[in-house]
């Protein structure tokens, strides 16, 4: 992990970005809730942590996962210790029936807009992707899902079958918790490195840009035997091999992971889709083409071909940035490739000390890049590399160029623009026609309360479900759909936890697709670093009448006791 932190001359610390390479699928396909997997789940770790250090909340020395910052404090320190006298008061709140609210009513909620200081800056920790084309976060290993078993090695299979064979995560079978270990091992590592920054950037700040067309791109490239020869990266084609999956999310069917022969009948139907010439199978080889995306152009193009490629100089660390999943050795050669040329180019800058990092998948996606050897094996990430055997030297030929144009201050060819698609996108996604609620029932109602005179204790959940709408109807960006609220006295609430928290869940399903009915259930994991206290669960939401209007609402359940 790479660490860069930021530092104002008035305020101090005010951010952090670091890159490490690990893939964001500690949530499995199998999940249906929006997430930020690990890299999300550790940037809410970190930021929390930075903010609770701002207010000298003292963890005595440790960082701790599970002590999470919280801006509620015992106010209420006389009735912490009396439980019979909290339950007499969580009983004075019983659930409240739905009722018309305006859209800023949730984003006045939000825990951390609400305690945000105008006039400070609000500090934000990136946990950025790098070169994580081969590296998963289910570090157990793949198994067999219907044996137990490890899955074959060479081919990631279970009985011939990749369907079967799955990765772990740290927290397996909970993958909520493999994807909170994960994001805890790099807040770990983040906070680290930040408490022990000395070294200071200093020098230019710079970059370079240049878009190139990767499907016909002449490199250079060291002969057997001694010399160099040109060769030629390929159209855009996808391998059998990728429709495989991974560990991480197997495929379907009958294909495997390795496979460099292909298929007759998969031959056969990709043939009805576009049959690829003898020049791209050439060109291709050792793939066997399943997709030949590059050449297939209806209703547009099926893969990019003109790639934008980045480096950005600051003081002496240099950024690459990468339209692409780079693997671990094909990462490490591209990096080692650029500082090499940085340092030679300016030994006396640098002082042969250069920081070179990945920033991957940026500013476009064009699947995975892998070395000549990983292509020749004909995994998921060699079968997804899409423009031949020599893409990787095709890249670190071009960064070649743009780093040393970076150094010598020589501008560089912008390079053919992509195609603008904006006017041509097609969505499959069907538009919300209306939301309703049974006879009786407001938007917003509790549809399931949390047992009345209800104590519970860290670690424990508590749930409640109310009757709601279409969540598209308003993604309630800066607000929030959950909220759990304490109790600070009299009848004044305080936000403690919303869905930007790890810890709550907020979960929306129709009873059937065409039901013009919904439900929304929230999950409160309690946290260790809750306060005692008594609490409730609030819905916030916008329904869509048949007219095509939109109304908010909002709701609660009734109050329950924290020990």
């Amino acid at each position: 992990m790479t660490l860069l932190k930021f530092v104002d001359d008035e305020w101090g610390p005010v951010g952090s970005f670091n890159w490490f390479a690990t893939h964001g699928t500690s949530m499995s396909r199998t999940n249906s809730l929006i997430s930020g997997d690990n890299k999300g789940a550790a940037a809410r770790f970190m930021e929390d942590w930075f903010e609770q250090n701002s207010h000298q909340i003292k963890y005595h020395g440790r960082v701790d996962g599970d002590e999470l910052p919280r801006r509620i404090s015992n106010i209420i320190p006389d009735l912490l210790n009396n439980h019979h006298q909290l339950l007499e008061i969580a009983a004075a709140f019983s659930s409240t029936r739905g009722k018309a609210a305006t859209k800023f009513s949730s984003t006045s909620r939000r825990v951390r807009s609400s305690f945000r200081q105008a006039d400070k800056p609000h500090f934000v920790s990136a946990f950025c992707q790098s070169n994580c084309g081969d590296v998963s976060p289910n570090v157990l290993g793949a198994f067999c899902i219907d044996t137990g078993l490890p899955c074959d090695f060479n081919h990631s299979t279970c009985g011939g079958k990749n369907e079967l064979c799955y990765g772990r995560g740290p927290g397996y079978p909970d993958e909520f918790e493999s994807t909170r270990i994960i994001g805890d091992r790099q807040f770990r590592k983040a906070v680290d490195l930040f408490e022990k920054a000395t070294e200071k950037l200093a020098g230019k700040v710079d970059s370079r840009h240049a878009y190139l067309d990767f499907s016909n791109l002449e490199v250079t490239v060291p002969k057997q035997g001694g010399g160099s020869e040109v060769v030629k990266t390929c159209p855009a084609a996808m391998g059998f091999g990728f429709a495989a999956g991974t560990t991480d999310g197997p495929g379907a069917f009958d294909f495997k992971q390795g496979d460099d022969k292909g298929n007759p009948f998969w031959k056969l139907v990709r043939d009805l889709l576009k049959t690829p010439g003898k020049k791209q199978i050439d060109c291709q080889y050792p793939k066997p083409i399943l997709l030949d995306t590059g050449e297939m152009k209806q209703p547009y193009d099926w893969a990019p071909s003109i790639l934008p490629l980045q480096i950005i100089r600051v003081g002496q660390l240099a950024i690459l940035s990468v339209p692409g999943e780079f693997t671990t050795m094909a990462g490490r050669r591209l990096r080692d490739a650029i500082r090499a040329v940085l340092v030679n180019e300016a030994k006396k800058e640098f002082n042969g000390n250069v920081h070179v990092v990945i920033a991957g998948l940026t500013n476009t996606y064009s699947q995975y890049i892998t070395t000549f050897e990983e292509y020749e094996v004909q995994r998921y990430e060699g079968a997804s590399t899409l423009f031949g055997p020599h893409t990787l030297a095709a890249y670190i030929q071009e960064f070649t160029k743009l780093a040393t144009a970076l150094i010598k201050g020589q501008p560089t060819q912008p390079g053919p623009q992509p195609p603008d698609l904006l006017d041509k996108q097609i969505s499959l996604l069907t538009p919300v026609v209306m939301d309703a609620t049974p006879l009786g029932v407001k938007f917003g109602d509790v549809s399931s309360d949390v047992p009345a005179n209800s104590t519970f204790k860290r670690g424990q959940m508590v749930t409640a479900s109310f009757w709601s709408a279409c969540p598209r109807n308003d993604l309630m960006t800066e607000g929030t759909f959950a909220l759990v609220e304490f109790l600070l006295g009299g009848d004044t609430w305080a936000p403690a936890y919303d869905d930007d928290d790890f810890c709550l869940r907020f979960i929306w399903s129709r009873p059937s697709k065409f039901s013009t009915r919904s439900k929304a259930i929230i999950e409160w994991r309690i946290p260790q670093s809750a306060a005692p206290g008594v609490y409730r669960i609030r819905h916030f939401g916008a329904s869509k009448s048949l007219m095509g209007s939109i109304g908010h609402f909002a709701g609660s359940s009734r109050a329950f006791v924290v020990v």
